[in-house]
């Protein structure tokens, strides 16, 4: 079975960048029958805060992907201890004792070099004694995996194809601190093992990482899973950018953007697939394809969204949208208003046309008359009995007055509505009502 997962860490919300990984590691695992994993990478404990561990949950709710099993690591330490301890003593970890400053003095030294600025492993040189000494001055040691050398780093990328790394050539990671906390790696792969994760999609800045917990499943005597790489996402000028580490589902809601239009957008993004105003998740899942993945950046533009959004809020029925229009409004209205909405909050807008009042027009004397014989021809005959009044009230004046096209419409719109554009009639004077359309048409002619 196909198990993924998305793990990120509750030290503030989501944004644009985790939500796209979110997304496809759940279409990973749906499109083929699996499991999709939520794992809260919270063992950076001073950092961490529920309410941001309570917003993921809600965000992914939000935006329809549903998890199938959720860790924390701060409750798994036990785990990691015991995966530690297994590699210590199959010496594949080490303690090291330089400080911050001198690493970094020594990453300098390697560049002015023109060499590689990676670990000089100086740490396996020390005795007994020396470390010994260390510790008794009050330096507690951080520990890293030794990396194997011997031979390369290899794997076929589910993205990027066949990747190999010269492990000569990387740092042995440090994956616990001085003060006993954790970071990233070790953890990582030991949940991986754990809970049976089988692929991981994750970002392109995680290449290097990659190469180094394939040799730490090898080391903890397990297979790795299947990886792959996608392109980052970068903003519409093509360069990262910092809007994009703060652009969440918050904002998206602010905005009114709707979760299938996020779905839609990202799921194809940086793909050769179309991006198209697509809200039906059977036909995403059905044409994800890692094959379809490209090395270029992914282009990740605001008003392509918005653009989306509209096109997907087109598409709604009244079922999806009724908890959220304003009161009285029915099935038939939105309908007639839906065409003119870009987000489902300006139904109140469109809606307050069909209420009332509507903003009055100043008419010429030509228009004034024909409006006056509208709301003759409305209040002498029962338009609205035929189920479709404006056909018949557009008839009826055509004959009468012998206007047409533009002439003919328009003055009857702006009269009816307030304004020069909108929904179409056929559907929204049937709303208006009898009694409004025509105090509106009675009102208008009487402006001057």
């Amino acid at each position: 079975m196909t198990v993924t997962r998305f793990a990120p860490s509750p030290t503030g919300r989501l944004h644009v960048g985790n939500i796209r990984t979110a997304l496809h590691n759940w279409m990973l695992a749906k499109q083929a029958g699996g499991r999709f994993l939520l794992r809260i990478d919270d063992t950076d404990a001073a950092r961490s805060r529920e309410e941001y561990v309570d917003a993921i949950r809600a965000d992914l709710a939000w935006l329809g992907i549903a998890i199938d099993g959720e860790e924390r690591q701060s409750q798994r330490l036990h785990h990691y201890e015991r995966a530690f301890e297994q590699l210590r003593a199959s010496g594949r970890i080490y303690p090291a004792y330089e400080s911050a400053q001198e690493l970094e003095l020594k990453r300098k030294v390697a560049l002015g070099r023109g060499l590689p600025p990676i670990y000089d492993r100086a740490a396996l040189s020390l005795t007994d004694e020396q470390r010994a000494a260390k510790e008794a001055e009050g330096i507690a040691p951080h520990w890293r995996f030794k990396l194997d050398h011997v031979e390369p780093i290899a794997w076929e990328d589910g993205v990027r194809g066949a990747q190999k790394f010269d492990p000569a050539q990387l740092s042995d990671p440090v994956i616990r601190r001085a003060n006993g906390s954790w970071l990233y790696m070790l953890p990582s792969a030991v949940d991986d093992i754990e809970m049976g994760v089988t692929q991981v999609l994750r970002g392109e800045d995680h290449v290097s990482n990659t190469a180094v917990q394939i040799q730490m499943f090898t080391a903890l005597g397990a297979p790795p899973p299947r990886f792959a790489h996608e392109a980052l996402l970068v903003g519409r000028e093509g360069k990262l950018s910092k809007r994009l580490g703060s652009l969440g589902c918050d904002a998206f809601r602010e905005r009114g953007i709707e979760p299938e239009a996020i779905v839609a957008l990202l799921a194809r993004l940086g793909t050769s697939l179309p991006v198209e105003p697509i809200a039906d998740r059977d036909v995403l899942l059905n044409t994800f394809d890692l094959s379809t993945f490209g090395r270029a950046p992914a282009k990740f533009d605001e008003d392509e969204l918005g653009r989306l959004n509209a096109a997907i809020v087109h598409q709604f029925e009244y079922e999806r949208v009724a908890a959220h229009l304003p009161e009285g409004m029915d099935e038939a209205g939105w309908h007639a208003i839906r065409p003119n909405l870009s987000r489902i909050a300006e139904a109140g807008d469109w809606w307050r046309i069909v209420t009332g009042p509507v903003d009055g027009h100043t008419f010429g004397e030509d228009d004034r008359a024909y409006l006056a014989e509208a709301a003759r021809v409305m209040e002498s005959n029962d338009l609205f009995a035929s189920g479709e009044p404006w056909q018949a009230l557009t008839t009826a004046l055509k004959g009468t007055t012998g206007r047409k096209g533009k002439a003919l419409f328009l003055p009857l719109r702006q009269a009816l509505t307030g304004m020069d554009h909108g929904p179409d009639m056929g559907e929204l004077l049937p709303l208006i009502g009898a009694e409004r359309a025509h105090a509106r048409l009675v009102a208008a002619a009487a402006a001057g």
